[in-house]
């Protein structure tokens, strides 16, 4: 683990109930992998939101007393005729995009009641990073699995319990608790829905706030056979306090620098855990029975995916090997020197 952990350390790694799910939403990459190696695009159900009840329409938001963004002369448009990033234009493409008729009626009024009325609204840098799309996918539905890897490593305080398949509540043991929600998720795109609140010593009365991010991926399949995922995460997020939201609009670029952060050093990571479980599958399976805070199910399902990684990683070294022969025979063979 010291391979992995290196380059972190605890302040990099301090999540905040925003944050959790942010990062964990990270990276995909962008071109289809093969077939016959293909994890499963998509969730079959979600204990929190049943997302594959009969399609319908979206279902009107309930009336917030959360503000909204100003409207500010010279937003919408950029000199192009394309929506402005954080403009009202692209938080509605945003939205328009969204699966709403996959989700469950109470799962799309929620969504739209934060997406439609948030305090801050930040997009997130782009990260590409090379993993495998079997990995990415497991370690995106399973963010315990990642404080659990944290938690081995001595390198977060953070600490998970899983409420359903696909519900975590997480605390940082100084004040913020946060319920992450994964209410719809395919292979390019995962909503993630949190609720939380800080009642920690800065504040007098406890702070509640709700979010909503969505994750969005793409994957390359490269020239040496590996996978690059692309990714790039949306983040809505409320805050019930008007005071709270007029300080929290004053230090907004402060606090998207932290998430832009924290978003960047966790792709990289859940990149390394990939190259770690194709090239030391025996250490890797070594950590995943260890895992504190994670079930015996899950750390089996994460087992099971370090051999998937290691076996088509060896396939990609062989077929590379392959490769790397013909071309020596063909270079002897024009040389005129034979073996």
């Amino acid at each position: 683990m010291d391979e992995i952990g290196a380059h972190w350390n605890s302040r990099s790694l301090r999540l905040t109930a925003g944050c959790l799910l942010a990062i964990l939403a990270v990276e995909v990459q962008s071109a289809p992998a093969v077939q016959a190696q293909s994890p499963q695009t998509r969730l079959s159900h979600s204990q929190a939101a049943q997302l594959y009840e009969e399609p319908g329409q979206a279902t009107a938001p309930q009336a917030s007393n959360s503000r909204r963004f100003p409207s500010v002369f010279g937003w919408g448009q950029d000199s192009d005729g394309a929506p402005r990033i954080g403009s009202p234009a692209h938080r509605e493409a945003i939205i328009q995009a969204l699966p709403l008729d996959r989700l469950t009626p109470d799962a799309r009024v929620q969504i739209l009641e934060i997406a439609q009325n948030p305090t801050l609204f930040r997009q997130l840098p782009s990260q590409a990073v090379q993993c495998d799309q079997d990995m990415f996918l497991f370690l995106t539905r399973n963010p315990d699995v990642l404080v659990g890897l944290w938690d081995l490593m001595d390198i977060t305080k953070v600490q998970c319990q899983r409420l359903g398949p696909y519900q975590i509540k997480a605390s940082d043991q100084a004040g913020t608790v946060c319920k992450v929600d994964l209410v719809y998720g395919d292979s390019e795109q995962h909503i993630f829905v949190v609720e939380g609140m800080y009642d920690g010593k800065m504040v007098p009365t406890p702070i509640r706030g709700k979010g909503v991010f969505v994750l969005h991926s793409a994957y390359a399949q490269n020239a040496d056979g590996n996978t690059t995922i692309s990714g790039t995460l949306d983040c809505f997020v409320q805050l019930e306090s008007l005071g709270l939201d007029l300080i929290a609009r004053t230090f907004s670029p402060i606090i998207g620098r932290s998430a832009d952060s924290n978003f960047v050093q966790t792709a990289r990571f859940i990149s390394q855990v990939s190259q770690a479980s194709s090239q030391n599958p025996a250490a890797m399976l070594d950590v995943a029975n260890r895992l504190p805070q994670v079930e015996p199910p899950v750390r089996k399902a994460f087992a099971d995916t370090i051999v998937t990684v290691a076996r088509r990683g060896r396939e990609i070294v062989d077929t590379d090997d392959v490769a790397k022969t013909a071309e020596r025979a063909r270079s002897a063979e024009s040389s005129g020197v034979t073996r």
